[in-house]
């Protein structure tokens, strides 16, 4: 069954659910299927094969993709953390054909010559957007896509140029479908937003999965959640916004979610209606997941990859074990190897534009891990970040960096200590506190780690980690290589000042 038909027959079984919520209105299912119908005839008009999308969260976003799904359109979307660089790459990699966005004038100015001159005005029912054509390229050769691929999702990686990872909607439903069973996704249900939809795992996890369980999506624009930029959170703002859609469910970056909890634990009159809240994307610290028990926030922890379109594990109110990132979905197969990397098997995903197809087996993942004997996936941090002590000891970075964070005055930090005696970390600072709180907080800190995976010692960042600098992806993985040369000067001074000491 594809979208479409799942769309139809929530219509038809419940003809006034609301499908979505925006702040100019909502529709119910078969107004959804009026707005997709709308957008199918456009985009059947332009005649193309591959479409680029740079909308903020709305009716229109949500309307283009599923039209784009429906005529076998391979949809590209534009996240707008991505730098002007990156969109480039984008663009002249993938053959997108056309834009459609509704901010003209930033797109010309990130994509430069790229786009043609001149763009075409249209409504979508009351939604006013633009559709920009790109122009030839005698210079840089498009990357083929394959036959079946209705998604290039380009994630950001550990360089600056994204790798583009294809996906079918066999391989996307999947996924939507098990996690609208395992979460218990129904017409009761009101899921809130509150990723770019240009990520993944809010596409598929949040748009596809609720629209296959017949609930109803809230659709704010991003300002409007308390993200800015490319990296500012307002905590209260997305608080309010949880309490004033009346979200039943969301997804949650632990960066956004542990903001909302500052929030909720300094304002017990912001009382909300979640019932699941997840929460992925990157490393999340069992202390940070602590707390939101301890104030009633029902947060479950869950693990994915773009190449497995976006869900792979996840805790759930029926199978929750803290401290891991829940049981493998049910369409997926998961098993470690010897040397204890998560492996997927079969082809996750249809491989990445412009490289060979992957082989249909266990797929290596890059990331550590175990089961227990109930299935739960505990995992041990990036194979590739793993770092080995001057002393021999192995140490998983992201391990301690969940510790540094969960202190009230650091707000980022990435830890080295690669054939060094101690480890040392980059830190942001929260905006008012000096170096004296920071010393203080890593003593803190310290007291819940052994010795060998203590910090000894750090430098201050010179700016936050973030999608605009490149030095966070948009889950909110710090980018480790790129922190490791800009700070690889500062880093090697600071150990050759020690040992003067």
């Amino acid at each position: 069954m594809n979208l479409i038909d799942r769309i139809k027959l929530h219509a038809a079984h419940n003809p006034d659910q609301v499908a979505i919520s925006w702040p100019e209105g909502d529709c119910v299912y078969a107004g959804l299927l009026s707005l997709v119908n709308s957008a199918i005839q456009l985009l059947e008009e332009a005649e193309i094969e591959i479409l680029a999308l740079d909308i903020d969260n709305g009716p229109a976003w949500v309307a283009l993709d599923i039209a784009a799904l429906q005529l076998g359109i391979c949809l590209i979307p534009l996240p707008p953390f991505f730098s002007a660089g990156q969109l480039q790459h984008i663009l002249r990699q993938s053959g997108a054909e056309a834009v459609v966005t509704d901010n003209p004038v930033r797109l010309l100015q990130r994509t430069g010559s790229l786009l043609l001159d001149g763009q075409i005005k249209f409504n979508l029912e009351e939604h006013q957007l633009f559709w920009m054509k790109t122009a030839p390229d005698p210079v840089h050769q498009k990357a083929s896509v394959p036959a079946g691929v209705h998604k290039i999702t380009y994630t950001s990686g550990t360089t600056g140029e994204p790798k583009g990872v294809m996906l079918s909607w066999t391989q996307m439903q999947a996924v939507a479908e098990s996690l609208a069973n395992a979460v218990g996704l129904n017409g009761d249900d009101r899921h809130l937003v509150l990723m770019p939809l240009a990520v993944l795992l809010e596409n598929i996890g949040g748009v596809y999965a609720s629209l296959w369980g017949g609930a109803s999506l809230v659709l704010l624009p991003l300002a409007q959640t308390g993200l800015s930029g490319s990296s500012g959170i307002d905590g209260k703002r997305m608080a309010q916004a949880l309490q004033q859609s009346g979200a039943t469910t969301a997804i949650f970056t632990p960066q956004t979610l542990q903001s909302v909890l500052e929030v909720l634990e300094r304002n017990s009159d912001l009382p909300l209606m979640l019932r699941f809240a997840a929460v992925g994307g990157a490393p999340v610290s069992s202390r940070l997941l602590q707390r939101a028990s301890a104030i009633g926030l029902p947060v479950y922890e869950g693990y994915g990859l773009s190449e497995c379109a976006s869900v792979v594990t996840l805790n759930t109110p029926a199978g929750c074990r803290p401290g891991s990132v829940g049981r493998p979905l049910p369409h997926i197969h998961l098993d470690i190897s010897e040397n204890g990397e998560v492996l997927i098997k079969g082809t996750p995903f249809v491989g990445y534009l412009g490289d060979p197809k992957p082989a249909d087996l266990l797929w290596p993942t890059g990331d550590l891990g175990v089961l227990d004997n109930d299935g739960f996936l505990y995992l041990r941090g990036r194979s590739r970040n793993l770092f080995i002590t001057a002393f021999g000891r192995n140490i998983a970075p992201e391990w301690i960096e969940r510790e540094l964070t969960l202190e009230p005055e650091i707000a980022q930090a990435a830890v080295f200590g690669e054939a060094r005696p101690y480890n040392v970390a980059v830190v942001v600072p929260k905006i008012g506190f000096s170096s004296s709180d920071i010393e203080a907080a890593l003593v803190r800190a310290n007291r819940s780690l052994p010795d060998y995976a203590r910090v000894s010692g750090w430098i201050p960042a010179d700016a936050p980690f973030s999608t605009g600098n490149n030095l966070l992806t948009g889950t909110g993985r710090i980018r480790r290589k790129l922190i490791a040369e800009q700070y690889g000067a500062k880093i090697d001074l600071l150990y050759r000042r020690n040992q003067t000491i």
